[in-house]
């Protein structure tokens, strides 16, 4: 039986009231944790109440498939309602910023896919909402789901336990294919003005969010380079521009000293979701990849040289991250678990009161990144220096 304690603007005893905004590719592997979570961890009550889209048919349909009770296609309008208590954003991101300040405003737990905004300045002022709101004790989070990769919180906690000692330098690479085709058509996502960039929104904020959540550090110095490849794509009227990146590369210093490389592509033709990790430190090594996400690769170089090489850690232990509530011992899990446990965690803090990670801030900083490399990209790579964060800001990674 699940249980909790009640939240601001929640009747006690009552169920949590969900809504999600977004039905599309987020909002399908949104709603599929929503309907498992509760089956397999401990977390507060709660009711898929409402999904929200601008289609009033495909909404209603993806509803009914999806398992929610009813649908929408006004999002204000849903706010307003007493029975709602959490809202999920699975929206594109030009609509990031008003929803989930509104959502906010208006007392609702607010959850968002990554990357938090499309503009920096949106970024800002959804944190500062965050900020406001967890003082009122309404929380928020945004949804970096590979934090919850198994392997990969694996991975933190080694690091953290000083298995590779200090960490001198990290690669990050994630490489997708789907607009390897010239003639591949023009969607929302290759258009700035909806999309806020390409390959480095949609998905250098993944990799760059595990760089600085793996080693719990913040990046100082950043430099960068932006390339589009395919510079026009077939539209309903024709050959459209594409206003975005279809590839990026970033360098990036950390306060600690390490150094992190970051490649991301969505023309890396062969490479279908292939988010590639190594964490090279003084003491050992880490490697990861998103295509075999089970599996973590730890190098011990304490040990003889004679003893060392890569071993292969199969993470479906119980003792592993999350990976209790699942399946016997060697029984793999997959990608969409990962939100499954985003749900899981987000509703235990707002069971508990307690701030979510990753934060709005955690969010913002990656934002912050990504503006970095944008203005290092059109001032042919030259070095950014980015400030160091006000304390009283921290994000929930450094405090971690």
């Amino acid at each position: 039986m699940n249980s909790h304690e009640t939240t601001p603007g929640q009747p006690a005893g009552s169920r949590l009231g969900v809504a999600m905004i977004g039905y599309a590719f987020m909002g399908k592997a949104h709603s599929n944790a929503w309907r498992n979570v509760a089956s397999y961890f401990d977390v507060p009550a709660f009711e898929r109440r409402v999904l929200v889209g601008r289609d009033p048919a495909g909404v209603a349909e993806a509803a009914a498939k999806y398992g929610w009770a009813e649908s929408a296609t006004d999002w204000r309008a849903v706010l307003e309602r007493d029975d709602i208590h959490i809202v999920d954003i699975c929206a594109p991101g030009w609509m990031h910023a008003d929803i989930a300040i509104a959502a906010l405003a208006a007392g609702k737990h607010v959850l968002v896919e990554k990357p938090l905004a499309n503009t920096l300045a949106e970024a800002e002022a959804m944190a500062d909402a965050a900020r406001a709101a967890r003082a009122r004790g309404v929380q928020s989070m945004i949804g970096f789901n590979y934090r919850r990769v198994p392997a990969l919180a694996l991975a933190r906690e080694l690091i953290a336990e000083g298995r590779l000692g200090t960490v001198r330098h990290v690669r990050a690479a994630y490489l997708q294919d789907w607009l390897a085709d010239p003639d591949s058509p023009m969607t929302w996502r290759l258009n700035k003005e909806t999309a806020g960039s390409g390959a480095l929104g949609d998905i250098a904020s993944h990799a760059i969010d595990q760089v600085l959540f793996l080693l719990g550090d913040q990046v100082t110095e950043v430099s960068g380079r932006l390339h589009t490849f395919t510079p026009q794509r077939p539209g309903a009227a024709g050959l459209e521009d594409v206003t975005v990146d279809d590839a990026a590369w970033a360098t990036l210093t950390l306060a600690s000293g390490a150094i992190a490389s970051v490649e991301v592509s969505r023309v890396a033709t062969g490479q279908k979701n292939s988010l590639k990790l190594e964490i090279y430190g003084e003491k050992g090594a880490l490697l990861f990849d998103l295509e075999n996400l089970n599996e973590l690769g730890f190098l011990d170089a304490t040990l003889p040289v004679r003893e060392q090489g890569f071993r292969r850690i199969l993470v479906n232990e119980p003792e592993h991250p999350y990976v209790d509530a699942w399946w016997p011992q060697g029984h793999v899990i997959g990608w969409e678990h990962t939100f499954t446990h985003e749900i899981r965690d987000f509703l235990l803090a707002v069971g508990t009161g307690t701030q979510p990670s990753p934060s709005f801030e955690d969010g913002l900083a990656v934002q912050r990144i990504l503006a970095a490399v944008e203005e290092s990209a059109a001032a042919k790579s030259s070095l950014i220096q980015l400030t160091p964060p006000d304390p009283t800001t921290q994000t929930a990674t450094e405090r971690a």
